[in-house]
């Protein structure tokens, strides 16, 4: 056992319910040395180490239990004679299960002539990941934090369930929308030839929207297997949406690398700012994501929350698919009313958790029409200005 910290904050908590450093398994880590924000100088060793100091939350969670035993699917890849589609199939489904989860990015270097590094990022929690489809070639992937916090006095609290990201990933598909600035996404068909054998990965906000959408191609070798992605924009992450205003769009690479107990997910991002045609690079990052894989503590109140409301996100997931389908471009707005999209989703879904009956059909028109209003598409689609 050991102690975990989880750096999500209250402020996200809030935000969530509205709207990185890797420890060894066998460290000795105390509490206090746990919870200190910590200097990282990676790619910065002349700096003073008090300028890198990481930011992110501070509350204090429980303990965790890392598990020990290799995943069965991990195993099976190595071990069995697949052929390629199963091997890819099984190192996507091996994502699933409970982690510690944590996020570190750091800038590496900088474009314009007045820079310096930001402070680098860091944070970590407890999250879930559940199939909630599989249909050979479709593979989809719903996280929810499971948060367990530690008061003054000692006593754990929780948990606190809040819906996260979700990952879908599609073999040889040919259909993607893909993130173009200013909120809006645009359709790209790609020739079956050049997405032969390969995988695409769309990763959603926690509204369910999109976030981007990217090919990439599974490759195996002996203990490892790394799924590696093309070029994708994507919208500013929630990490830099409210301290950075120089930059517009995240453009960068993905790799996903399955290990015997979790898995990472490493990114090389570029910052860049993007006005019509014009582009300005800003600064780049690497980025660090690591799911560990943990036997306690319980997480099973994730598929609690889910089994109640899971009506209802599929209502909005459907929606967006008929979205996908009907438009070639669309534009997400900023808000409605003082109230952004995922405030909505919310509150709808926080209604149906706490409902005595299962009410999520009733949902479907509403789904439908609170998605259209957040909608431009056609001529209502703004182009101009900053992106």
């Amino acid at each position: 056992m050991k102690k975990l910290f989880i750096f999500f904050g209250l402020f996200l908590v809030v935000n969530l319910l509205l709207g990185c450093q890797h420890l060894d398994q066998t460290a000795n880590t105390s509490s206090e040395e746990a919870v200190s924000p910590r200097p990282l100088v990676f790619a910065w060793p002349f700096l003073e180490p008090g300028a890198m100091v990481s930011r992110g939350g501070t509350s204090q969670g429980g303990d965790v239990t890392l598990a020990i035993e290799p995943d069965w699917r991990w195993q099976s890849i190595q071990e069995g004679e697949l052929d390629a589609l199963e091997r890819d199939r099984l190192a996507i489904l091996a994502m699933e299960g409970n982690y510690r989860t944590s996020f570190q990015f750091t800038e590496t270097a900088g474009f314009t002539d007045d820079y310096a590094p930001a402070r680098p990022y860091f944070s970590w929690g407890t999250e879930h990941v559940s199939v909630i489809e599989d249909t050979g070639t479709f593979i989809s992937l719903q996280h929810t934090l499971v948060m367990y916090f530690e008061d003054e006095s000692g006593e754990i609290m929780g948990p606190m369930v809040m819906k996260h990201w979700r990952q879908d990933w599609s073999y040889q598909d040919t259909d993607l929308h893909v993130y173009k600035g200013n909120n809006i996404w645009t359709r790209q068909r790609l020739r079956p030839e050049d997405v032969r054998g390969a995988w695409t990965q769309a990763v959603f906000q926690v509204d369910d929207s999109p976030r981007y959408e990217v090919i990439g191609r599974w490759e195996h070798g002996k203990r490892f297997s790394s799924w590696n992605s093309l070029t994708s924009d994507r919208p500013l992450p929630r990490r830099e949406h409210s301290v950075r205003d120089d930059y517009n769009v995240l453009s960068g690479e993905h790799r996903i690398t399955m290990v015997p107990t979790g898995w990472v997910h490493e990114q090389h991002n570029r910052k860049v700012f993007k006005n019509g045609d014009t582009q300005t690079f800003i600064a780049q990052e690497v980025g660090v994501n690591r799911y560990e894989r943990i036997t306690d503590p319980d997480l099973s109140a994730a598929d609690i929350s889910w089994s109640k409301t899971a009506g209802y996100w599929e209502a909005v997931r459907s929606t967006w698919r008929s979205v996908f389908e009907e438009y070639d471009t669309f534009q997400i707005k900023s808000e409605v009313n003082g109230e952004k999209l995922w405030q909505v989703h919310f509150g709808h879904a926080s209604e149906i958790e706490q409902s005595s009956e299962d009410q999520s059909e009733d949902w479907e028109s509403k789904v439908e029409h609170t998605i259209d209003r957040f909608l431009n598409t056609g001529d209502a689609i703004e182009t101009a200005g900053d992106y």
